[in-house]
């Protein structure tokens, strides 16, 4: 009798997600335009550990055929053959390629709630798209699976930028998202589609940690709508603990994004005994108002157990309530509780007239009141994008 093998746990959950991902690419939503069914799912092929390459723009030579990445804070120093924190950039002979251009393994049409956005496109649906890698190592990950790993090791498409434009027009998709991992990593991917999709009258949003460098986010601006930035906490001591990062770029990365026009909603996953301390949350939305102004859209999501905070209990509703009591008492005007569908916390009020504006459950629209911009009662402007690219 031939012996067992015992495979660790990242190689089970990988043969397990193989299996998984074939039975549900024949029914992803992706595919239900059977019009585009039949082409695209046969130039959709993909495989595990399949690689694209393309030279960064965005790093310094240093002597040795040493390199310096510069596309986020941490700027690591890569010697030849070598590869950054995020595992997905390496250093070529002096010059550094990243290694996850065209190649995504994530794919998916969610709606544009999910990301999450309750201010840009009610109840549209997003392309969402997202690679291997990260330059942060969150303990609490959702998505470590795919974080956490180096592209050789996930199932992965081919899919070009103008493909994924093309994908997102056939399926009716209003905007292009860059998610599940922190897109950063894969910075000149999702640039390069967010040019073509502007062409096409797609709108480009991402859901990002906010850790990236001054210059390629001010170049990213110029076709960014929308970011949804995990600000994890407010303490730096937090951010070294919980995710290898540190807060003050995150910070930045806010402030800019709100300068230069672009949408912007915050997401704070509210941790038991880890960053649900009410005098922090007090400390960080009155930063929030002070900074970039009361009507930026805060989500406090409710944390579940995974990755290697396991031991921890699920957040208490409770908790995610007082936060919000916190921030509408110093002034926030649209703040939000997530991960408890049917809350009333998921819904949008007017800060003038108190009315409901948008009744929601989970990613469901119930309701909207928002016309053209403002309060259906009361004519108030309300932030967001309400209208697609013309």
């Amino acid at each position: 009798m031939m012996g067992t093998q015992r495979l660790s746990r990242r190689e089970f959950v990988a043969a397990c997600g193989k299996c998984f991902f074939a039975l549900a690419l024949t029914a992803s939503p992706l595919f239900l335009n059977r019009k585009a069914y039949p082409s695209e799912r046969a130039r959709l092929e993909g495989r595990w550990g399949l690689v694209e390459t393309k030279l960064s723009p965005y790093f310094k030579p240093l002597a040795g055929k040493e390199v310096r990445c510069l596309l986020c804070p941490r700027k690591c120093e890569i010697s030849a053959g070598e590869r950054g924190y995020c595992e997905v950039r390496e250093n070529r002979e002096g010059s550094l390629y990243t290694l996850v251009y065209g190649n995504p393994c994530q794919m998916n049409i969610d709606p544009i709630e999910k990301k999450p956005f309750f201010h840009v496109l009610p109840g549209t649906l997003s392309f969402s798209i997202a690679t291997a890698g990260c330059n942060f190592d969150c303990k609490f990950c959702q998505n470590w699976e795919i974080s956490q790993e180096v592209p050789e090791k996930t199932f992965n498409f081919r899919l070009p930028p103008a493909m994924a434009v093309k994908l997102a027009r056939e399926n009716q998709c209003a905007t292009i998202a860059s998610t599940y991992v922190e897109p950063t990593i894969f910075f000149e991917y999702m640039y390069d589609i967010s040019v073509l999709a502007k062409k096409k009258g797609i709108l480009s949003v991402c859901h990002s940690n906010g850790y990236i460098n001054p210059q390629p986010l001010a170049d990213l601006c110029g076709y960014l709508e929308a970011a949804c930035i995990d600000l994890k906490g407010f303490t730096e001591d937090f951010y070294q603990e919980m995710t290898e990062g540190s807060l003050q770029p995150v910070l930045s990365t806010i402030k800019t994004l709100r300068n230069k026009g672009v949408h912007v909603e915050l997401v704070n996953l509210l941790i038991p005994t880890k960053n649900d301390d009410m005098q922090v949350v007090k400390k960080m939305c009155l930063w929030i108002k002070n900074e970039l102004g009361p009507d930026i859209p805060i989500h406090f999501t409710r944390f579940y157990p995974l990755y290697k905070l396991r031991n921890l209990p699920p957040t208490p509703v409770e908790t995610l309530e007082r936060a919000r009591e916190v921030a509408l008492a110093v002034g926030l005007e649209y703040v939000y509780i997530g991960n408890v569908p049917g809350h009333p916390g998921e819904n949008t009020y007017c800060p003038r007239c108190k009315r409901q504006l948008i009744a929601r459950s989970g990613y469901s629209i119930l309701a909207n009141q928002v016309t053209k911009g403002r309060c259906k009662y009361c004519g108030k402007r309300i932030p967001g994008i309400w209208q697609g690219a013309s």
